[in-house]
Order: structure tokens, then C-alpha cells, then sequence
């Protein structure tokens, strides 16, 4: 079959015209001649079956009634369009029926035989259409494949340069933590652990985009989770780590929402760790991401410590709260610190958008 990306509109079509009715076929050819094409002519189905196996036919042009078999007969063992040339169906038979059938049966186009000349210029016509036609499916074909292997590219690189920011941020976080284990000031430890902590919750977003088949989409109840557990490992001393308890719904948001939104937890969670139980003998944090009406969802950082006075100074430099405003602004959410009965609870709330969805696949 000839190549599909020659130039539109082409009159030197390779067609195989089907007919047992020898002088017929001949006027066939000659008159097709007049228009550019090249015409070879079988009379039954198995040499037609020979001849679009060897390659080179652009379209065939099928009579509907052979001896001992029909053009249904002979299309049924083509096959299905695509790896065949498309077919023109002829048939004497003006029965709208007849046409019907062919046109479901795989055909392309149908004309009605007779001996006039306007029977030449229609399958003619009929011929250059559905070759036309075909060349046009083919370069669709073409382009969505390219496309789709263009996209396959990015997303292996995406997930290759993913893997490898998951892998420098860890290196990171790994030499702030000996860091951290050097220094002697008890200040400048604290830091160095929270430095490492905010690492951490970076450093988790890629290395779920590089793990699972998702372009710059997240799960949160699998970040977050992960998140949870490596939090207590690296800032608690000794024994003295809290019992974290998680409870997510299944929320999937993009990738900058997913880095704010783990930010917020690991600084949330290094404050429990750090205030809500003074002495170091446990305790309990509990994270819960939950959805609420109006595409909205909370999260909740909770203990059951001594709880603090908002309107207190904060500890420290004051950092982490600068931090909390500047990502809650980030997510158009709103950070509060909800009453409770005992210990402290701080409460995020944020939009979900078109790019989030709340069923993690």
C-alpha cells in the first residue's frame, strides 16, 4: 500500500478492481487509466486475497456478485479496516439494502454498477474519496501515536528527575541531621532538627510522584501517612516519641498544594513534639484530614497536652508561625486553633479545585 503522507488529493492510485466479468474489468482499466490510476483485475476472492498481501494496493474495488461467492463473502475474509485498503463496493443491485449491508460489512463506499460513462467518474470519485480518506485516518493515527509517545517521554523524565530531587533532598536532610548531632548549643540542634523536618516534608512529595504513575498529583493519605511516621522518628529523642494516630480521607491534589500542605503538618506535628508534652513521656498526636461541603477540606493537627494561649509570644523566633500564615495563604486556607477540652488542636481548612479529585486511585 503506498505511503499515506504523499501529497492530498492524489490521481495515481494502485487499485485492485474484483470482478469475474472479464471485458468489463478491461473497460474498467482503461477508463481509470484516463484518470491517472493503475488498474489490476482478479476475478475471485483468493486472488484478491494473494494480491493485497503482496503490498501496494491502494484501494479495492469490489463487485458484489462473483461466481460461487459475493463481495460480502470476500470482505468477511479481509478482515477489519485498518490493516487493509479501503474498499469501494460495486454492485448492479440498486436495492439501498444491498448498499447497507456493505457499508456494514467493511466497505468504505458503494457505487452502483452500470455501463455509462457517469458509472467511470463515480467509482472513480468514490476511489479517490476513500483513499483520501483513509490517508487523513492514518496521519490522525500517526500524530495521536507520536503524541502519546512524546507524553510517555515527559512522564518517564518527570518521574527520573522526580526521583532524583527525592534522592538529593534526602542526602540534605541526612547531612543537617548530623549536623544537628555535632553542634553543642541546644538552640541551634533544636533548628537543625526543625531545618531537617521541613526537608523532609519537600523531599516526601517527590518521592511519592516518583513512585506512583501520577503526573503532579499526590494522594495525601499516603504522603501524609508517610509523613507521620518519619516526623516522630527524626525529632523525638529516645523513647519519648508521641503515638501519632492518623485518619485521611482519600484526597489526591496537586503537587504545590500537596508541599504546603505537608509543610503545614510537619510544622504542625514538630510543635506537638516539642511543646505539647514537656516531659518527654509521650503522649499522643492525631492527624485527620477530612471533606467538608462546599469542596472544602480540613485538616487537623491534635493533641492532648498542656495546650497553649494563642495570645501568648511564641517560642523561639516565632518562625513556625511565619511559616503556617505564608503556606495557609499559599492554599487560600484559613489556619485556626479550634477549643477543646484538653491539649490543643489547630485546624486547616482549604478549597479543593478542578485538579483535585477526593477518589485516590
Amino acid at each position: 500500500m503506498t505511503l499515506p503522507c504523499e501529497a492530498e488529493g492524489r490521481t495515481d492510485l494502485n487499485i485492485l478492481f474484483v470482478d469475474d466479468d472479464e471485458t468489463f474489468a478491461t473497460l474498467v482499466r482503461k477508463r481509470l487509466a484516463l484518470r491517472g490510476h493503475t488498474v489490476e483485475t482478479v476475478a475471485n476472492g483468493d486472488a484478491a486475497l494473494a494480491r493485497i498481501a503482496g503490498g501496494g494496493v491502494d484501494v479495492v474495488a469490489l463487485d458484489h456478485s462473483l461466481r460461487g461467492e459475493t463481495g460480502f463473502d470476500i470482505m468477511e475474509r479481509m478482515g477489519p479496516r485498518g490493516p487493509r485498503p479501503p474498499i469501494v463496493y460495486v454492485t448492479a443491485d440498486s436495492d439501498a439494502r444491498t448498499a447497507v449491508a456493505a457499508l456494514r460489512g467493511g466497505a468504505d463506499e458503494y457505487v452502483v454498477k452500470e455501463g455509462r460513462d457517469e458509472f467511470f467518474d463515480l467509482l472513480s470519485a468514490a476511489i479517490e474519496h476513500v483513499y483520501e480518506r483513509w490517508r487523513l485516518k492514518i496521519l490522525n493515527d500517526e500524530q495521536e501515536q507520536a503524541v502519546r509517545e512524546a507524553r510517555d517521554r515527559a512522564e518517564m523524565l518527570l518521574h527520573e528527575v522526580n526521583h532524583r530531587v527525592a534522592n538529593s533532598l534526602g542526602l540534605i536532610a541526612a547531612m543537617v541531621r548530623m549536623q544537628a548531632n555535632l553542634v553543642t548549643d541546644p538552640a541551634a540542634a533544636q533548628a537543625l532538627q526543625e531545618t531537617q523536618a521541613r526537608i523532609t516534608a519537600v523531599g516526601g512529595v517527590h518521592r511519592r510522584l516518583y513512585m506512583h504513575n501520577r503526573v503532579g498529583l499526590v494522594a495525601l493519605d499516603d504522603y501524609l501517612g508517610a509523613l507521620a511516621t518519619e516526623l516522630p522518628a527524626s525529632l523525638a529523642e529516645g523513647d519519648a516519641a508521641p503515638t501519632v494516630r492518623t485518619e485521611f480521607a482519600p484526597i489526591t491534589v496537586c503537587t504545590d498544594k500537596a508541599v504546603s500542605i505537608g509543610m503545614i503538618v510537619g510544622e504542625l506535628v514538630t510543635n506537638a513534639i516539642k511543646y505539647a508534652y514537656p516531659d518527654r513521656a509521650g503522649g499522643e498526636i492525631r492527624i485527620t484530614l477530612q471533606r467538608e461541603a462546599d469542596d472544602g477540606a480540613a485538616l487537623r493537627v491534635a493533641d492532648d497536652g498542656v495546650g497553649f494561649d494563642p495570645d501568648d509570644a511564641a517560642h523561639g523566633a516565632g518562625l513556625g508561625s511565619k511559616i503556617l500564615k505564608a503556606l495557609s495563604q499559599n492554599l487560600q486556607g484559613e489556619i485556626v486553633n479550634e477549643p477543646v477540652a484538653r491539649g490543643a488542636c489547630v485546624c486547616l481548612r482549604f478549597k479543593l479545585d478542578a485538579r483535585d479529585s477526593v477518589d485516590a486511585a
